[in-house]
């Protein structure tokens, strides 16, 4: 089996799952990484055998097929773009950007260069979400008309990091929206428009007691910082396929009893597990049932399998197909996404310019490890 050779390109907490996904996942291999903080590579480095490099020197790597982009969001286009120029394909973390324009150039300049742009989440490759689109394309719901997505909770006020979740390129929408809008259009295909009203219900929040280190010469344990961006964000969402679903996501919410997902059909209803996950549960209701069944997983990687998107890009490469966490799908969330602020300040529904195909759904039957060409 050939491994594709990958190169990381920023070493914080979420690289060791990509590093560990070349141990899973036999057709990758890491060999290179680079942090702007060169002791953090140099760490991730010597943990996992590859070897800590510049960026420039990643770039010139001819033995290098797939950079793997994992800074901060606002950096994923600015990135993107410079290892597109270097003739590599790049797998990028969520979302895709924060900005409609600069996401756009990036799938524009892969179509020019003829090359591959790939992003998270995966999780919609999980056994649960897959198991949930063959109820959907089994037709055991009928028709979807409606549903609901909700992602809510009091948000990561008081991790070190705090500020980074409040601040423009973040909020909930842009840090979880990309799990469930992904999730919806893998299971419903792509949306045509969006109808919104978002807020805030805090101008600021509060650190909690121990500062992220980029922060601390601003803040201090305890100290209160702004809240640049929309925090509670509501809307429908409507679905080419005429499904109509109603989102929320918020930060504001101390707690809730909502489930992550249902999907509402002319012959029943699916509930759908946490996209934030790989596992279920995936539950059933259809007229004649007294309750809810349970619906076995008919699908494996129902653990944590994150990077199982980039796996399946290095075989798609390889095998001359579509991959599936592709970067026409990663533009269409996006801009699903920003819809929902622009929608509010608009005052107006907003029709979406984009679309994507709905990608393919993993054949049954796969060992653990194991792609499908």
């Amino acid at each position: 089996m050939k491994r594709t050779k990958c190169g990381i390109v920023g070493c914080g907490m979420i690289s060791d799952t990509y590093f560990k996904a070349a141990k899973r996942f036999r057709n990758i291999e890491i060999i290179a990484c680079w942090d702007k903080i060169p002791s953090r590579a140099e760490a991730k480095a010597q943990e996992y055998g590859a070897k800590a490099v510049s960026l420039e020197e990643m770039l010139a790597m001819p033995e290098i097929e797939i950079v793997l982009n994992l800074t901060p969001p606002l950096a994923h286009s600015e990135i993107d773009i410079a290892i597109l120029k270097a003739g590599k394909h790049v797998y990028s973390e969520k979302p895709f950007g924060v900005d409609a324009e600069d996401a756009k150039k990036v799938v524009d300049l892969a179509k020019e260069k003829g090359l591959r742009v790939g992003c998270a989440p995966d999780t919609f490759l999980g056994g649960g979400l897959q198991t949930a689109r063959k109820m959907i394309d089994d037709n055991w719901i009928g028709k979807p008309l409606s549903g609901t997505a909700i992602v809510q909770g009091r948000g990561p006020e008081k991790w070190g990091q705090a500020p980074f979740f409040y601040d423009y390129g973040a909020g909930p929408m842009l840090d979880l929206g990309p799990y469930y809008i992904t999730a919806l259009v893998n299971l419903l295909g792509p949306a045509k428009s969006v109808t919104a009203v978002t807020g805030k219900g805090y101008e600021s929040r509060s650190f909690g007691a121990e500062v992220a280190e980029q922060y601390r010469d601003k803040y201090k344990p305890y100290d209160s910082y702004p809240v640049t961006v929309s925090t509670h964000l509501a809307g429908v969402v409507e679905f080419e396929c005429g499904a109509l679903i109603t989102v929320i996501s918020s930060f504001d919410v101390w707690k809730h009893s909502h489930v992550p997902i249902e999907i509402y059909g002319t012959e029943g209803t699916l509930q759908v597990p946490d996209p934030n996950t790989f596992g279920g549960p995936v539950k059933l209701f259809k007229p004649g049932y007294t309750e809810w069944k349970d619906v076995p997983l008919a699908y494996g990687y129902t653990d944590n399998s994150r990077s199982i998107g980039a796996a399946d890009m290095a075989k798609a490469i390889d095998n001359n197909r579509p991959h599936r966490a592709n970067g026409e799908l990663a533009n269409h969330v996006l801009e699903i996404m920003l819809a929902f602020d622009e929608s509010s300040k608009r005052g107006a529904k907003v029709e979406l310019k984009t679309r994507c195909e709905r990608p393919a759904p993993l054949p049954l039957g796969l060992e653990d490890g194991e792609i499908d060409d």
